[in-house]
């Protein structure tokens, strides 16, 4: 097992499922800890609730795409934002 296979490992990197209410519906999404943390970071930094930024991106996706990815990728967007803000 490589060095970054060992330290993901020991951060739990296994998807955790949450449920979400989006739209007065509620729905599960399955992100890795990593995800879910930087997501919630996010969201306290826009001081709005975790649902409230779900829905937001929810609204923004493709209909092809699932929340999940669109989550990823909007926290991934984020924070190279920030890194060359």
């Amino acid at each position: 097992m490589t060095r970054i296979a060992k330290s993901l490992d020991a951060m739990g990197t296994g998807p955790q499922k949450h449920s979400l209410t989006l739209r007065g519906h509620r729905t599960s999404v399955t992100l890795e800890p990593a995800f879910w943390q930087a997501f919630r970071e996010i969201a306290d930094e826009k001081n709005i609730a975790v649902n409230a930024l779900a829905a937001q991106i929810d609204a923004m996706r493709e209909p092809d795409i699932g929340l999940a990815s669109a989550i990823r990728v909007y926290v991934l967007q984020h924070f190279r934002k920030a890194d060359r803000d």
